[in-house]
């Protein structure tokens, strides 16, 4: 819960406000409205472990170079019982820190106490958040997008909820509406092909052509023979979209369980039309004086909710005009409402029945152009979805084996489905590659996830929690044991391999906020990959054995502490932390 890189920024930032009160009153410096330091982490170590650039931004208001602003900040700074054994100077005028045993000691503290919940925060708490993703249509076999969308919003919503916020993970099931109709028509002429022959039965035009298709068909025909073929259309389309789902819903969710995707609830598209749900959200935007009708249906003034959405939020009027804005049908003319109007239903139902204060949504870049447009609609309804809701859209997939583009399955000659990819690979090496930056197309090559060598980041990372695990059965076995943090002499880890290990161990807090902040859960991969390479060169650089006892168990802590925050991160992913490999 400590966040040790922020204790040492404020610690900086008070001794430098201090400074200048001392300084502004003997008259050094002038007295004068002047900001809060700044204070980051300087690229290069070389320039000190922490930096402010107040000096240069007082600069005017105080009427003096900067370099003599901070030659008075350090004239009236005392280290005494601080986190730093020296300010020095550098450049135009920063004023840079370097961290004392201190505040490794008060690092390696945190580690040992928090164990498990070292880098988690309550910077979020208190919120309630929704993270829906997924949400495959359940008409067929999950494909390469579900499966990065997959990874991407369950560790989205883990670093989440490690920064405090109380998440529900959400698939939203679409068990209604077009594509279930479609669903239904595809398998009933497939059913009905095996009884009349392929070419007495047409198949729809825009039918799902899958092999899936045939197999659901085959499959209800195995089990029931032609009980469907003289009953009414309706009655036996509706019977084998029922009977399909059946099948598929519980293969996506077995899917998502060996992918280690465990949602909280399962919404289902039925319920809101079953209980009004969605006429009663359409008939709320025309009390709003949102919709009108048309042709028999009814619209909504999408165009008109965009256009002012857009010259509130500071576009010119005359630039939105040339935009090519459309009103949406909410409810066609034979009564049947849009997937749209569901949809505003759906994320209703999230904001005003449930109470979420806000929604992440993980969505195909395809759905680039729906966002504005439901946002608006929430807008209308006074829900304020262009806050409330925020909506990560994640690139393309594309597949490679030995640098060529793969599409089909070598083992059933059909597009690469979820199921299959996880035949072919790890479930922890797709997690980790697929949780890539969303907003990049991204490579996944094949070969390299099953690679056992350094260029494969996942075996990397692994690598290094393994390596301190066996150095610490090693280390056991001889009698040595990982000392309480109160033995441990912090003098002796003063080499660079060292406190950088240590420093990089100390972000972690920081980056699982990022991750969060940014929606960008690939934080968390980089930040790991930084660390295990700061093990490796600390392992190579700094001996254990043969060494002084208490050398020995001052390393042997460090390493130790750098094995359970490994072993954090990969949780946050969903990926295993092995003792052995």
């Amino acid at each position: 819960m400590i966040n040790m890189i922020q204790k040492a920024k404020d610690a900086a930032a008070e001794l430098t406000m201090r400074a200048y009160r001392a300084a502004a009153a003997d008259g050094t410096l002038a007295q004068a409205e002047v900001k809060t330091a700044p204070v980051e982490i300087p690229k290069d170590s070389a320039n000190g472990d922490f930096t402010t650039t107040f000096a240069l931004a007082a600069s005017k208001a105080l009427r003096q170079p900067p370099r003599n602003i901070a030659q008075a900040l350090l004239d009236h700074m005392d280290l005494t019982d601080t986190y730093f054994s020296k300010a020095e100077i550098a450049g135009p005028g920063f004023l840079n820190f370097r961290l004392n045993e201190t505040w490794y000691r008060d690092l390696m503290d945190a580690v040992e106490r928090e164990g498990a919940g070292y880098g988690t925060s309550d910077r979020l708490k208190g919120q309630r958040i929704m993270v829906e993703f997924v949400s495959a249509n359940p008409t067929g076999p999950m494909h390469m997008g579900n499966a990065r969308g997959g990874v991407l919003g369950d560790t989205l919503a883990s670093v989440l909820s490690a920064c405090g916020a109380d998440v529900t993970r959400e698939f939203y099931v679409n068990d209604a509406g077009h594509q279930i109709e479609k669903f239904a028509l595809s398998i009933e002429a497939r059913y009905l092909q095996l009884m009349q022959g392929e070419d007495a039965v047409p198949f729809p035009e825009d039918g799902y052509q899958g092999g899936d298709i045939r197999d659901l068909a085959q499959a209800y025909y195995d089990e029931n023979g032609d009980k469907l073929l003289h009953v009414p259309a309706q009655e036996r389309q509706e019977t084998l979209a029922q009977y399909g789902l059946s099948v598929n819903l519980p293969k996506m969710k077995s899917d998502l369980e060996r992918y280690k995707i465990r949602y909280d609830k399962w919404f289902y598209e039925s319920t809101l039309h079953e209980s009004g749900y969605v006429a009663e959200t359409a008939e709320k935007l025309t009390e709003a004086g949102w919709t009108y009708e048309k042709d028999g249906a009814l619209w909504l003034k999408t165009a008109q909710i965009m256009r002012e959405n857009l010259i509130k939020a500071g576009k010119k009027e005359a630039d939105v005009e040339k935009l090519d804005l459309k009103d949406d049908v909410l409810r066609r003319a034979n009564g049947f409402y849009t997937y749209f109007a569901a949809d505003i239903a759906y994320h209703c139902n999230k904001f005003a029945v449930r109470g979420f204060d806000r929604v992440i949504n993980i969505w195909g870049a395809d759905h680039h152009g729906h966002v504005a447009r439901l946002k608006g609609a929430l807008d209308a309804l006074g829900l304020n979805g262009s806050e409330k809701l925020d909506i990560v859209l994640m690139q393309l997939v594309k597949l490679l084996r030995d640098g060529e583009v793969v599409r089909m399955s070598k083992r059933t000659g059909k597009a690469i489905s979820l199921s299959d990819l996880l035949d072919e690979i790890p479930v922890d090496a797709a997690r980790w590659f697929f949780n890539a930056k969303p907003d990049t197309q991204m490579e996944f090559d094949l070969g390299l996830a099953v690679r056992e060598d350094s260029e494969n980041p996942i075996y990397y990372v692994e690598y290094a929690h393994a390596r301190i695990c066996s150095l610490l059965r090693a280390m056991r076995d001889e009698g040595v044991t990982v000392p309480a943090q109160a033995e441990v002499d912090m003098s002796l880890l003063s080499g660079e391999t060292e406190r950088a290990l240590l420093r990089q161990i100390a972000q972690f807090g920081e980056e699982i906020f990022l991750a969060a902040r940014d929606y960008d859960p690939s934080h968390i991969n980089r930040y790991l990959q930084e660390l295990a390479g700061c093990f490796h060169r600390f392992y190579t650089a700094c001996r254990m054995k043969g060494e002084a006892a208490a050398l020995q168990s001052a390393r042997l802590k460090l390493a130790d502490d750098t094995r359970i925050v490994l072993r954090n991160g990969l949780a946050l992913i969903g990926v295993e932390a092995p003792e052995k490999m």
